[in-house]
């Protein structure tokens, strides 16, 4: 991850980095290493991260040489001095600009995700909004041009689910601002919605709960290795909405992973190896999740707004359908368009977020005493 965010950063930091993205350009070049697909996809995001920025380093110092010959011409010819001026303020733009680039990111930013959407308070009416929430993620991914997978699903008795988890992927390899993860890491949390259940005869209005964690999806075993001696499988037969069994064979698996007690159950596929690699799949995100939140204060802080328990007073959200409101309490974000965001047209709310975040990174970097 890049350290240094400052305008004027050090020639050296940008001698690096430019020296950094040829090493990729070659390593890139070399047929070797698009053998090992994962190794490919690595290089493959980084050098997206650094293009943007060797592109306005480049910039920068075409516009600092024309800003150089502009004052010296301006010397004698009043005109020049004008076009420096002008000048000035394009130098000034690119420096922020790069300064922006150069803040410190999320090493995750270009990573695919895994999201997880679970019912809370509110019994059935919760596992329907469950089900909303899952619909929006879905119409937002096509929007981007991502692709999106249901990994994990169970559905509720109305059609709403109790709990469903799809991985969500970018094609190629997006520089970090364009990555799954850069956008939708601000969904985690408690979701809270208002508005008269389907399972209300009164009209009257109801509060209830779903929870969204997401997390970057690992690199099979590259980022999280696992023993199978830390891992309990249990089968079991799969069935549907109110205990309904779908199939009449165990297909559906159970995994424990025993150091750390997580357990993830997949019963969508109609095979027990589909099942269990879907689960392998959900496991390994849960523990990369787990063992970057122990080991780095700084990734516990940027998570902990996302869901422990689904309970109301720890919302992140609210979507009120009396009034067509959608309220993010983090940013104090407000918009009269829910009908629109719950179709899919969420990157106004996500923008109001990441402007907040990039505000923070930028002022983390040029205040390093800053925490």
């Amino acid at each position: 991850m890049i350290t240094s965010a400052a305008a004027g950063a050090p020639r050296l930091v940008i001698d690096e980095l430019l020296a950094e993205y040829a090493d990729i350009q070659r390593a890139l070049s070399d047929p070797a290493v698009h053998s090992d697909q994962a190794a490919s996809r690595r290089l493959g995001r980084r050098y997206a991260e650094l293009t943007p920025i060797v592109t306005t380093s480049a910039e920068l110092t075409t516009a600092r040489g024309d800003l150089d010959a502009a004052r010296e011409l301006g010397v004698q010819d009043a005109s020049f001095a004008q076009e420096a001026i002008v000048i000035q303020a394009q130098v000034e733009q690119i420096e922020s600009r790069l300064a922006e680039l150069l803040a410190p990111r999320d090493p995750d930013d270009a990573k695919d995700v895994l999201v997880e959407v679970k019912a809370g308070e509110g019994g059935e009416e919760s596992a329907l909004f469950a089900g909303d929430l899952m619909r929006m993620y879905l119409r937002y991914a096509e929007r981007r041009g991502w692709k999106t997978e249901v990994l994990s699903a169970t559905e509720s008795d109305l059609g709403g689910y109790k709990e469903a988890t799809i991985a969500i992927k970018a094609p190629g390899s997006p520089a970090p601002a364009d990555g799954v993860w850069a956008r939708m890491k601000f969904e985690g949390g408690v979701h809270r919605v208002q508005r008269v259940p389907v399972t209300e005869s009164q009209g009257r209005v109801h509060t209830s709960a779903a929870g969204v964690f997401v997390v970057p999806e690992p690199e099979d075993t590259v980022d999280v290795p696992i023993a199978d001696s830390d891992l309990r499988v249990d089968v079991f037969r799969s069935s549907g909405p109110g205990g309904q069994s779908v199939n009449t064979t165990d297909s559906a698996v159970r995994i424990t992973h025993l150091p750390t007690g997580i357990v993830v159950s997949c019963q969508n596929e109609k095979s027990q190896l589909q099942n269990k690699e879907q689960a392998m799949r959900i496991l390994r995100a849960r523990l990369l999740a787990a063992a970057r939140a122990s080991a780095d204060a700084a990734a516990a802080d940027a998570r902990r707004s996302q869901v422990r328990t689904v309970d109301r007073s720890e919302r992140v959200r609210t979507y009120n359908f009396s009034e067509n409101r959608i309220a993010d309490h983090r940013v104090g974000y407000k918009a009269y368009n829910l009908d629109a965001v719950l179709d899919g047209d969420l990157d106004a709310v996500l923008d109001a977020l990441e402007n907040a975040d990039r505000a923070e990174r930028i002022g983390s970097a040029s205040d390093p005493g800053r925490t």
